[in-house]
């Protein structure tokens, strides 16, 4: 591997070509712009801050703790206000609550990660009645590295419209987040989907993003992370697979 592999590349020119995918993907959608869930991480300040260079005022950043860490709340805040990136708050905690206790009342409780999920699929909901109600398309923060193992809620996270970084590891998407000004703070934070308190990417993985994101590009990687990395990319392919429909005439 080289020494310098996710610095090779020229990360202006990317930022300037996924700006105008994403001002051709809004476009042939026949809508004005772009709505984009603010965590307080790197993923979501770099979307966020390319679909405003995209769509300038036509764009919304919406925040939506729900028992999260208040550090990520504020980070988002900050983002949008050294951007002057228009900006909505909801608290969806009530709902959440609320939500899976009616759901307990069957007596059926599905254990930490499904009630962790239920926080992704809030904020998906979300996301599409500010899109609907701006004629705006939901762009997603996932970068190729989580959806090469899937790591992402399926209908939560994963449920949106255009996904910008998806041929970006993440490691990359740090360098992009350099040349775009995003916060330090922001860019040196440890990954987390904050689906739980002090809940991290790299330890629910079993492995860093420096080494996926090596074994993508290169192919490259210890026996043990590599066998780590292809179980979950199998086991999680569904989620970025098709929905399974029966041929016709295998059924009628």
């Amino acid at each position: 591997m080289a020494k310098n592999i996710f610095a090779e590349n020229d990360y202006t020119k990317i930022k300037n070509r996924l700006i105008d995918w994403l001002q051709t993907g809004v476009k042939n959608a026949g809508l004005k712009g772009a709505v984009v869930g603010l965590s307080g991480g790197i993923d979501s300040s770099v979307t966020a801050r390319l679909c405003q260079l995209a769509f300038g005022d036509e764009m919304l950043g919406v925040v939506m703790p729900c028992h999260s860490n208040a550090q990520d709340r504020e980070d988002a805040l900050k983002l949008a206000a050294e951007f002057g990136i228009e900006v909505v708050e909801n608290d969806l905690s009530e709902i959440y609550d609320h939500f899976l206790a009616n759901l307990e009342q069957s007596g059926i409780k599905g254990g930490k990660l499904a009630a962790a999920n239920i926080k992704p699929r809030l904020r998906m909901t979300a996301l599409y009645y500010y899109a609907q109600a701006k004629d705006y398309l939901v762009v997603g923060t996932d970068n190729w590295s989580e959806l090469k193992i899937g790591y992402f809620t399926k209908h939560g996270d994963g449920g949106i419209d255009l996904a910008p970084l998806g041929s970006l590891v993440k490691n990359e998407v740090k360098k992009l987040a350099e040349v775009l000004e995003i916060p330090s703070a922001i860019i040196d934070k440890k990954p987390s989907a904050g689906l739980w308190d002090g809940q991290t990417d790299e330890s629910e993985m079993g492995f860093s993003y420096q080494e996926l994101d090596r074994y993508i590009l290169t192919g490259e990687a210890e026996p043990e992370i590599e066998k780590k990395i292809e179980k979950l990319s199998v086991k999680n392919s569904h989620k970025v697979a098709p929905v399974p429909i029966p041929r016709r005439e295998d059924i009628v």
